[in-house]
């Protein structure tokens, strides 16, 4: 047992040096940004909350998109439910206002959909699916297909980010009525988050400030300030049992999902 724990950490460890990447959607809760149109008619202020729903492990985040309309009372809020694990971010519930008239689609995810995948980099490419019933139209099927096209600079009066990634989100949607396309982009700075936005009606917000929640250390166990090999012997030592720090991810077992954890976060 000795031997073999001594060798999945070293491939964990080689695992980490060759697959880690930048964490470009930070999800600490209280994690804020605003972002405002070129124009300055909108804004939108995406924030990260604790879930209301019950039951929701410590895993879990509701992310909220506040839009408003500047001047007036119009808004709008989109309300993601997604979890966080080793597979990324994975969206369980939306709920999108779509106005006065067509009321709020609301669509539950069964397996839970890659809202982000764990390695975000050039060429990555991942697909969302989902269904709702919508007053009036009835029942509608939206695909998303997201492709990271490219990593670029962004000049935002929040300031510049560097090494974006640029995603392009090409939505189709289908209802009795017929099907329709669109595409948006959005860009990602690493350990920032979102910094830019177009929309498929071609408007553009951008970074105006943000607010980031200094994370605390879960997968530093022996709590001397550090995540490295010290952190991971200790949770190998425990592996098969329920030891309440070597399972960092607070599944009830300290397995190889706890290793991993550890591992991914070595340096921090």
């Amino acid at each position: 047992m000795v031997r073999n724990t001594i060798l999945l950490i070293g491939l964990l460890c080689v695992s980490v040096s060759t697959t880690s990447a930048q964490n470009y959607y930070p999800a600490e809760i209280g994690n804020t940004w605003v972002l405002e149109s070129q124009d300055g008619a909108e804004r939108a202020t995406y924030t990260l909350e604790a879930p209301n729903e019950e039951g929701s492990s410590k895993n879990f985040r509701t992310l909220k998109i506040i839009t408003e309309a500047l001047g007036t009372t119009s808004m709008e809020t989109n309300t993601f439910l997604v979890e966080i694990d080793e597979e990324g971010m994975k969206l369980h519930k939306l709920a999108a206002e779509l106005g006065p008239i067509f009321g709020t689609a609301n669509m539950e995810f069964s397996p839970p959909a890659i809202f982000f995948p764990p390695i975000l980099q050039l060429g990555e490419i991942w697909e969302t699916l989902g269904e709702a019933d919508i007053y009036l139209v009835g029942n509608v099927k939206v695909s998303s297909v997201n492709e990271v096209v490219a990593i670029e600079d962004i000049a935002t009066p929040a300031g510049t980010f560097e090494n974006c990634l640029k995603i392009r989100i090409n939505t189709k949607t289908t209802a009795a009525l017929g099907a329709s396309r669109s595409t948006a982009y959005q860009w990602l700075a690493p350990d920032i988050g979102p910094v830019k936005f177009e929309t498929s009606q071609d408007i553009v917000f951008e970074l105006t400030n943000f607010t980031l929640v200094t994370p605390e250390k879960p997968y530093d166990v022996n709590a001397d300030g550090v995540i490295n090999i010290l952190d991971l012997t200790f949770v190998a030592a425990h592996f098969g049992g329920t030891n309440a720090e070597a399972d960092v991810n607070g599944d009830g077992t300290v397995n190889i999902l706890d290793l991993t954890l550890v591992a991914q976060n070595f340096g921090d």
